[in-house]
């Protein structure tokens, strides 16, 4: 029972954290810009470590200029927020307009299975959210990882609050 209470408090703190990223979206877009730029610096980091744990020297060289990017990355996230932020937005973006096309197209091998509805219509949001980005730059960089940010946290609460009840109500 006190597992349950505690999975439920975190939920709500998630879904409360989600609401108060979408009341302010810049904040929660610079602190997403923020918070990725520390997680590329410190596995950055863990990965130039990991080098001395690689056998051979065409794995080290690789871990090696894979972490050196991550920091280089971390680095110019975190001294140049406002860059960082648009050039996360393009990337989120252009992630979107992808992923949409390629649902799309697979949707069609699916057109004979219940599947297929979900799929292209999820394909077709995504598009619709890419162009919408795209459209709207830069000014959608001021806001888009922010909702974004918070609809995820309100998304995984509600999640959390859900698997916790039928966890109890199973288990």
């Amino acid at each position: 029972m006190a597992g349950k209470v505690l999975w439920i408090i975190v939920g709500c703190l998630s879904v409360l954290a989600g609401f108060f990223a979408l009341a302010n979206p810049l904040a929660a877009t610079l602190t997403a810009e923020q918070v990725a730029g520390w997680g590329f610096l410190i596995i950055g980091i863990l990965q130039i470590f990991a080098v001395f744990r690689q056998v051979s020297w065409g794995g080290r060289i690789w871990v090696l200029l894979v972490g050196l990017l991550m920091v280089l990355l971390g680095i110019n996230l975190l001294a140049k927020p406002l860059v960082g932020v648009m050039a996360l937005t393009l990337t989120v973006a252009a992630m979107f307009l992808v992923e949409g096309i390629f649902k799309v197209v697979l949707s069609f091998s699916l057109r004979q299975t219940p599947a297929f509805w979900l799929v292209l219509l999820s394909g077709a949001l995504s598009v619709i959210l890419a162009v919408m980005i795209f459209s709207n730059f830069p000014a959608s960089a001021a806001s888009i990882l922010g909702i974004l940010l918070a609809v995820e946290l309100i998304s995984n609460g509600i999640t959390i609050i859900a698997i916790s009840s039928v966890r109890e109500a199973t288990g």
